[in-house]
């Protein structure tokens, strides 16, 4: 990959484990570099806009690392919405591109909402399936606040990840009952079994739902390849299939600035103020607790378990890359 672009997707996974986000931060890594030995994936890929009109943008990943398209369609989102005060960029031509959080955000500093949303690799059945043919197809948005943490909610449509499912499997800790079923859709406990079953959505049929609402919107709008059109666990993802969408949202179109993010602050002071149940020390508004992880990670470190280590200094050999 060229610096630039190196530099973009090693930011990216630094930035998840800062926050707390193990499951798509340097644990990524071997993933990351088998993609690009393999010749699947282009290291030198270059994305473009292949549909141009006005607030509505289409652009293809150039079967790029997925940061690197993504990261491209949300500054375009954001270009143009401080003319047009809604934009956004559909992508297809991609790859698996990270948290999703990572662009949203990009948006606050420029005082706008930033929304973001992808495709998935199918894990879920409907609701009262059996067939893995939903993704979770994540969905982040960043609000801007003034002087409270900002909002930041970035959550897939399950109530895990398989990232964060094989966290717990190197820990040797059995995941919570409502993560996963097994192949034969009973909950189990047993990271291994839950890697061969299915994930099990939130909220039952509002959560599958949703999940198949983001999907469409991260593929449809783009052309990009939907559920089981992008690949499978047991196969893989094919390469340039995965299909994102980004949402720039300027404030200053529809409120005063200013006045928008006192509001915000107050809303995130009240969650943060009000009663916690018997056994809940602290409430947090979305992304709050990840802010307080990110400051005392900068502060002491960010703990990475042995495995993880393992699979860095493999990928690096693997790569021919010095210690």
């Amino acid at each position: 990959m060229s610096r630039g672009d190196a530099g973009l997707l090693a930011d990216s996974l630094v930035a998840a484990d800062v926050r707390g986000i193990h499951s798509h931060g340097v644990l990524r890594a071997p993933e990351y570099v088998e993609k690009l030995l393999s010749g699947g994936v282009d290291p030198k890929g270059r994305p473009r806009v292949v549909s141009d009109r006005a607030a509505a943008l289409v652009v293809h990943g150039g079967n790029s690392m997925g940061q690197i398209g993504a990261w491209f369609a949300m500054g375009l989102a954001i270009e143009r919405a401080r003319a047009s005060n809604v934009a956004a960029a559909a992508v297809r031509g991609s790859n698996h591109c990270g948290a999703m959080f990572y662009y949203a955000t990009r948006a606050l500093s420029e005082d706008m909402i930033g929304i973001a949303m992808t495709n998935a690799l199918p894990t879920m059945a409907p609701w009262g399936g059996k067939d893995k043919i939903v993704g979770i197809n994540p969905l982040a948005v960043a609000i801007p606040c003034g002087n409270e943490p900002h909002v930041a909610l970035d959550a897939a449509f399950s109530y895990s990840s398989h990232g964060k499912i094989r966290v717990y499997g190197q820990k040797g800790v059995p995941i919570p009952a409502t993560w996963a079923f097994d192949s034969k859709g009973v909950p189990t406990t047993d990271a291994a079994k839950a890697m061969e079953g299915l994930l099990q959505p939130i909220g039952e049929y509002k959560g599958v739902g949703l999940a198949i609402v983001s999907g469409m919107l991260s593929t449809l709008l783009s052309g990009a390849s939907y559920g089981a059109e992008s690949g499978n666990m047991i196969d893989g993802a094919k390469a340039g299939h995965d299909g994102h969408i980004f949402i720039a949202i300027n404030i200053a179109g529809f409120e005063d600035v200013a006045r928008f993010k006192s509001r915000a602050d107050g809303i995130v002071r009240q969650i943060r103020e009000s009663a916690p149940i018997a056994g809940s020390a602290r409430l947090f508004a979305p992304g709050g607790l990840e802010a307080e992880t990110e400051a005392n990670y900068r502060r002491d470190g960010i703990p990475l378990n042995a495995t993880t280590w393992e699979g860095i200094e493999s990928a690096a050999k693997r790569a021919g890359a010095a210690r």
